[in-house]
C-alpha cells in the first residue's frame, strides 16, 4: 500500500513537474512578457482600443481560432518607451452572434482581444511582433498547459499565432493588408 501511495505521489509530482518545465521553455509567457502585457493593455485603453469607451470598427464574419464575428482595429501606442504599430482583433461569438447583435451589444460577445504589437528588435524572425491574448477584462488568457500567451507566442511550433501568421501575404505577418513592415 506504501509502495501504490508513494507512486502516485512520484507521478503527480512528474505531472506537475513536467507542467512546470514546458512553461519554463515556452519562448513566452514568462515574467517579462507578462509585465509587458499588463504595460500594452494600459496603453490600449489610454489609446481608447480597448476597455469601456472603446473606438468600435464595424464587426465582420470571422473564422477559427478567433472567432465568428471579429472587429479589427489599428493604431500607434507607446510602451515602455517604445512606440509601434498595434493591431488590436476582438474576437466575438457565443449563442446569437452576428454581425447585427455584435455591433448593438459588444460586450455581450465579447469572447477575447488578441493583439499585435511591433517592439523594433524584439523578435526580428518574426517581423518584431510582441502577440498576446486578452480576456474582455483585460485578463491574460493561458494555453492548456497555464502558459499564458503572451511574447512569442507558439514561436517555433506547429500550430498557433506565429506559425499561423508566417502564412499571411506581404511578408509582415499582417492578414488584410501589406502595410505594416
Amino acid at each position: 500500500m506504501k509502495t501504490i501511495r508513494l507512486l502516485g505521489t512520484l507521478g503527480v509530482g512528474l505531472l506537475i513537474g513536467g507542467q512546470a518545465a514546458l512553461a519554463q521553455q515556452a519562448p513566452f509567457g514568462g515574467d517579462e512578457d507578462v509585465a509587458y502585457a499588463e504595460a500594452l493593455w494600459s496603453a490600449l485603453q489610454e489609446a481608447n482600443l480597448v476597455g469601456e469607451g472603446r473606438t468600435m470598427s464595424a464587426p465582420y464574419t470571422g473564422q477559427h481560432p478567433h472567432g465568428a464575428i471579429l472587429g479589427t482595429i489599428d493604431g500607434e501606442v507607446t510602451v515602455d518607451g517604445t512606440t509601434g504599430p498595434v493591431i488590436v482583433k476582438r474576437n466575438y461569438g457565443g449563442e446569437g452572434a452576428s454581425k447585427e447583435t455584435v455591433w448593438n451589444a459588444p460586450d455581450d460577445y465579447l469572447g477575447a482581444v488578441t493583439v499585435m504589437f511591433k517592439r523594433e528588435g524584439y523578435d526580428p524572425d518574426n517581423s518584431d511582433w510582441f502577440w498576446v491574448k486578452y480576456l474582455p477584462s483585460g485578463e491574460l488568457d493561458s494555453n492548456p498547459a497555464g502558459v499564458p500567451l503572451a511574447g512569442r507566442v507558439a514561436k517555433g511550433m506547429d500550430q498557433g499565432c506565429i506559425a499561423c501568421h508566417a502564412g499571411a501575404p506581404g511578408g509582415d505577418m499582417v492578414f488584410g493588408h501589406d502595410r505594416i513592415q
